[in-house]
């Protein structure tokens, strides 16, 4: 049997440590690659180098110096470690990758280079020797996730400089307008069940009661979101709410983030460079309170978690789309019932409402990583995602 493809989601979680070592190096030549052009681009700052270097501290903290690895989420997080590679790297990298560095003595292109070079080269020596169970396994798993994931925060920040991104499209696909999709009120088991490495936010599947809802069979798109615009959507208070009618008047946003002009056409900032965007392309770098003012604006709102969830696995042969940009949905970021926080999670559950929740994914995000479970928690003023929405029948 010819082993999984590196772009199988199933394969990124319950795959065996064969699949596991090559997905890892080729995850490293992608975050590699994305790091090399923000140098030749002239971007090198101590953010971005935190950035890139947090895969291999990642690794290192949780799997390099960590002697309770193959105990996997079992595991006593706050055992006592071994020495870095590097004795610097705790003062670069330790914490979560948006944090700044608590030192930048020495940190550069070369040293982060070098770092990930020596923290991989331990990590497969490691992974060649662990057992093949789930908790051998847990850690080397989630570096993988967590890379993946840094390789698409270096391409959010490749846009937020004016520089092209790490990836071949430089945006998301243009579709032709489908009519909405009615879905039957159904019983849906959400979020992902036991076995193999399962993230935090997706934990874990539970069964809930989804009434009869009509959705959107695509994102809105930049000619649907610029009609809210040329009918004066920035300038009319009824259709925001209140604290996304505070965020416009404290950003004076008129448009979406990289967006020079909305009327008569779309014309946004890429790589430096002002372009007219594709009419048919979804609505792009969206804040949770523009896609809410669009929806109060359409009479129409933003769609349940149950119920993106639900279209996504199910409605693909009736011509949902989704995973070209990751997708605002109603309600706070909460989570599962059964829920429980893990060693080494990347997914902290924030306060109860200070975040919103995107699902999906977008044209940027790896194939592996593409799963209709998948939740991220973005602050609902934050516009640097990849991020569009879907609307729902009131």
């Amino acid at each position: 049997m010819a082993a999984p493809s590196l772009d199988d989601p199933d394969a990124a979680r319950r795959g065996d440590a064969a699949w596991l070592s090559l997905a890892l190096i080729e995850a490293r030549n992608h975050l590699l690659g994305a790091l090399v052009a923000a140098e030749a681009a002239g971007a090198d700052d101590a953010a971005l180098l935190r950035l890139a270097g947090h895969a291999g501290w990642y690794q290192e903290w949780w799997i390099g110096r960590h002697v309770q690895r193959s105990r996997g989420e079992r595991c006593d997080a706050h055992a006592p470690r071994l020495s870095s590679v590097d004795p610097r790297a705790d003062a670069w990298f330790a914490g979560r990758p948006g944090d700044a560095p608590a030192a930048t003595d020495g940190l550069d292109a070369t040293a982060v280079r070098s770092y990930l070079s020596l923290t991989l080269e331990t990590t497969l020596e490691l992974l060649d020797a662990a057992d093949g169970d789930d908790d051998a396994l847990h850690f080397f798993r989630a570096a993988l996730l967590h890379e993946d994931r840094l390789f698409e925060a270096l391409a959010e920040r490749a846009r937020a400089e004016g520089r092209a991104l790490p990836v071949d499209a430089e945006a998301p696909p243009a579709r032709p307008q489908r009519e909405p999709l009615w879905f039957a009120a159904q019983r849906l088991a959400i979020g992902t069940p036991r076995g193999g490495f399962v993230p935090d936010s997706e934990r874990w599947a539970h069964e809930v009661e989804v009434p009869e809802f009509e959705i959107d069979a695509q994102p809105v798109s930049w000619a649907r979101y610029a009609e809210f615009a040329e009918d004066g959507g920035y300038d009319r208070r009824e259709w925001w709410s209140a604290a996304g009618w505070a965020w416009l008047q404290g950003e004076a946003r008129r448009a979406p983030r990289h967006v020079e002009q909305l009327r008569g056409a779309v014309v946004v900032e890429r790589s430096g460079r002002l372009q007219r965007a594709a009419a048919a392309q979804p609505a792009l770098h969206v804040a949770r309170h523009e896609a809410e003012a669009w929806c109060r604006w359409a009479g129409r709102r933003l769609p349940t978690e149950p119920e993106w969830e639900a279209a996504a696995r199910a409605g693909a042969p009736r011509g949902f789309a989704w995973g070209d940009v990751f997708e605002w949905v109603a309600g706070s970021a909460r989570p599962w019932p059964e829920h429980a926080a893990t060693p080494g999670t990347l997914d902290r559950l924030p306060p109860p409402g200070a975040m919103g929740v995107l699902r999906g994914a977008s044209w940027v995000t790896r194939r592996r990583r593409r799963l209709p479970a998948a939740r991220r928690f973005v602050a609902p003023g934050h516009d640097g995602a990849f991020a569009g929405f879907r609307s729902a029948a009131l």
